[in-house]
């Protein structure tokens, strides 16, 4: 029996396999959002281990644990990193159909040279060869990004962050641009805990004391401008749902009084609030030529015991089915449009039920000449980053729009491995298209098919934001 991962895995076709190893193959990666720690990259830090490098803070790994019985120990917990990656290789057999088989094969072939399935048979002999590997100098993260051929990479960063890490990584000879993404989900959430603890920091960090909307607004510039002087050029919101909601400019102070206070306030004047942000925020981004990225539909820390144990980002999220969205999200990128203070944007879906949904919204607002695809649907999220799922995506956005100016993946990952993510999407991308080709439905024509392909693995992504390459 052949490999596993070969050199045509899911390439079901001949054009698909032209495409992919005359065009895809080789192309480099443009990260423009993920969750890698800008202080590991600046430190060029060494993993002990393949627990390390692979398991620590994956929460995809940790749900098909759990899942399959494991104990927490074992997975979160104080078991030692040996006993966890036997834990996770006793799981891998039982995500068959899950694409965590496919990624875990595919990483394991693309940066250990590993071939053999991973399982409770061989799970020491892996270990024990990855460890070995992961001595090497060239297993470090910055010699791990440098050799998965990343150009830029976007980490996802709080407003009140100092951004120092970012600094010492520019004065580096590392050739890959690490730029900062501004995400104030904190100081939006008015509602949550950590709007207070935000409110008070961002004080500090501008100096502001901060007693009106306006001095809210103004202290959210002032942070934005210094992202933009430390290379930021994109933002990122993560929203449960679109708000909208008509307000006077006059109940905003007593919304944010009553936040600031601790107070809960009404879910109209959450609204109220979180959309005269976002307009704001808009402007800030257009004067400055940055792109928007919204992410909306999650239900998040949905297992309230285990929240509390373990805090966030632990697993127990999921697809919320959101209520309204086609008005909301229409409204909100018309009220930043009238003036033409839309910003270039992207929209990630978490339910795929609204795909077509939000592929007919962009459609709406492709309105400033020079721009193609100024308004995007983003590559498919989270729990869609799997092969239906990023279909689902790409076939929604062809029908409703410009599959030619796709801006394409990206690796929205806490791991320096994942970029095996970008291989895979790029095999489903030349899979499909190759697919389209044979069934008669897209001519048989390389230079226009060679344009579609690079231009949705990269060319797309730097032409769309703009951030200068280091080379």
């Amino acid at each position: 029996m052949g490999a596993f991962i070969h050199d045509d895995f899911m390439l079901n076709n001949q054009t698909a396999r032209e495409l992919y190893h005359q065009y895809a193959e080789n192309m480099p990666i443009y990260d423009y959002h993920c969750h890698l720690s800008p202080k590991e990259i600046a430190e060029n830090r060494k993993f002990n281990n393949i627990t390390e490098l692979w398991l620590s803070g994956d929460h995809y790994k940790w749900r098909a644990l759990r899942a399959h019985g494991v104990d927490e120990r074992y997975i979160t917990g104080d078991a030692s990193d040996k006993e966890k990656f036997e834990a996770w290789a006793k799981t891998v057999p039982y995500t068959l159909g899950n694409a965590l088989y496919h990624w875990t094969h595919l990483e394991l072939k693309k940066y250990f040279g590993m071939e053999e399935l991973l399982s409770e048979d061989n799970w020491e002999k892996i270990w024990d060869h990855c460890n070995e590997l992961l001595k090497q100098d060239d297993y470090s993260v910055q010699g791990l990004i440098k050799r998965s051929n990343v150009k830029v990479i976007c980490t996802t960063d709080d407003p009140t962050d100092d951004l120092y890490y970012h600094e010492q990584i520019a004065k580096q000879d590392f050739p890959v641009k690490v730029l900062p993404t501004f995400r104030p989900d904190k100081g939006l959430e008015i509602n949550k805990d950590t709007f207070v603890p935000f409110v008070q920091l961002l004080e500090k960090v501008t100096t502001r004391k901060i007693t009106t909307f306006d001095e809210y607004l103004q202290a959210l510039e002032e942070r934005v401008e210094y992202f933009h002087q430390k290379g930021g050029r994109i933002s990122d919101h993560g929203l449960g749902q679109i708000p909208f909601a008509e307000y006077d400019p006059s109940e905003l102070d007593a919304i944010l009084t009553a936040g600031r206070n601790g107070q809960k306030v009404s879910f109209d004047d959450e609204m109220k609030f979180k959309t005269a942000i976002m307009i704001f925020l808009a402007k800030c981004y257009k004067k400055r030529d940055w792109a928007m990225q919204i992410h909306f539909g999650a239900i998040r820390n949905n297992n309230s015991r285990m929240f509390k144990k373990l805090g966030p980002d632990a697993g127990y999220d999921s697809i919320n089915d959101q209520g309204e969205v086609a008005a909301p999200l229409n409204a909100l990128l018309d009220a930043c449009d009238r003036e033409n203070q839309l910003p270039k944007t992207i929209l990630y879906n978490l339910n795929p039920i609204y795909n077509d949904l939000v592929g007919s919204t962009i459609q709406n607002f492709q309105t400033e000449p020079g721009i193609p695809g100024k308004i995007q649907f983003g590559s498919g999220w989270w729990f869609n980053d799997t092969k239906p799922g990023m279909i689902r995506q790409l076939t929604a956005l062809a029908d409703q729009g410009l599959l030619m100016h796709f801006v394409g993946m990206l690796t929205d990952s806490r791991s320096f491995i994942s970029y095996s993510r970008h291989e895979y999407f790029r095999r489903i991308l030349c899979n499909l298209i190759g697919s389209w080709v044979e069934e008669g439905e897209l001519p048989d024509d390389q230079a226009l098919l060679k344009k579609l392909v690079e231009n949705i693995c990269f060319n797309n992504a730097k032409n769309y934001f703009t951030i200068e390459l280091n080379n």
